[in-house]
């Protein structure tokens, strides 16, 4: 049995496509990906998956709970961290873990054990008796996982955890989450970071509520067409745009001081004349292996022609 299963999952606010008939099916213990900019759909489509957002249309069954039609096995399922997940600043970690147990209707007599292995495992047990508010950026999202796990749900949403997270935090928090599936757990995570997003098994890439591309982040990374090259100018701002104009088919995206050209025929000599013409100085062009950001501004490009 799939642990995620949606069909033409839909929804539409005030006439306003957010989500646009999206079509999942994701395995048990899978770390499936949603990746996409802000405005997406990533947020919509996770408040549909937990119950919380009714769809438009479409028909999703989460963890073999229908969202619509089960609500109340829905929650006792699935373990959803929001972007603001709900933490009590004047309580203290494990007052918080214990909230949230009684929210899950955890029975007192297994609550004990199972708080003490959320703390050990979130490496929170040194400050359990330490108020939420004191925490540190990624302590609060690890104690944010914690309560989410603390009814032992079968499929975890996380949207976006690891937002304004320092990279060690990030990497911790990452530890952790290889670990829950080890012990079966489905993972279903957003993020905006397109790094973070190569540590996925499946990737959904979203745009303006739309699939994308779907698959392994190396069968994604083989959708971009051509070579990829780098390129680096004494004008790099002025030469990405001068590129977008006259590279007819090429996505261009600029990182930092060094341009990247997807080049459908894999022509650098087409590069070398532009920038020549331009009277600009040529630092560097070579062709270097794509990344998931610049496969996602290709689509982009493709989906999107007139875009400047």
């Amino acid at each position: 049995m799939s642990a995620i299963v949606c069909n033409g999952l839909r929804r539409v606010f005030d006439g306003l496509v957010a989500v646009d008939g999206l079509d999942i099916d994701i395995a048990p213990g899978e770390i499936f990906g949603l990746v996409g900019p802000d405005g997406a759909g990533k947020t919509t489509t996770m408040r549909m998956l937990t119950g919380i957002l009714p769809p438009t249309g479409g028909r999703a069954v989460v963890a073999g709970c229908d969202v619509v039609r089960q609500p109340e096995p829905l929650k006792e399922n699935i373990g959803y961290m929001s972007q603001r997940f709900g933490l009590y600043p004047d309580l203290t970690v494990i007052e918080n873990i214990d909230f949230y147990a009684d929210i899950y209707g955890v029975p007192r007599r297994s609550r004990g054990e199972r708080t003490e292995r959320l703390l050990a495992f979130s490496y929170l047990t040194p400050f359990k008796n330490r108020l939420a508010g004191n925490l540190s950026g990624g302590m609060k999202q690890k104690l944010g996982l914690a309560c989410a796990l603390i009814h032992t749900p079968k499929v975890l949403f996380l949207d976006e955890p690891t937002n304004g997270v320092d990279p060690v935090s990030r990497r911790d928090f990452w530890r952790i989450l290889y670990q829950l599936v080890r012990e079966g757990v489905t993972l279903f995570v957003s993020t905006a970071y397109l790094d973070e997003a190569e540590r996925c098994s499946r990737l959904l890439l979203l745009h303006q509520g739309r699939k994308l591309a779907l698959g392994t982040p190396d069968e994604i990374k083989a959708l971009l067409p051509g070579v990829l090259l780098e390129v680096r100018t004494s004008e790099p701002r002025q030469t990405a745009r001068l590129l977008r104009e006259r590279l007819s088919g090429a996505s261009v995206g600029i990182f930092g001081d060094r341009i990247h050209v997807a080049v459908p025929g894999g022509d650098a000599a087409q590069v070398r004349e532009i920038v020549a013409g331009a009277g600009w100085e040529l630092l560097s062009l070579r062709p270097i292996e794509p990344s998931l950001e610049d496969v996602f501004i290709s689509v982009v490009a493709a989906k999107s022609p007139s875009r400047p």
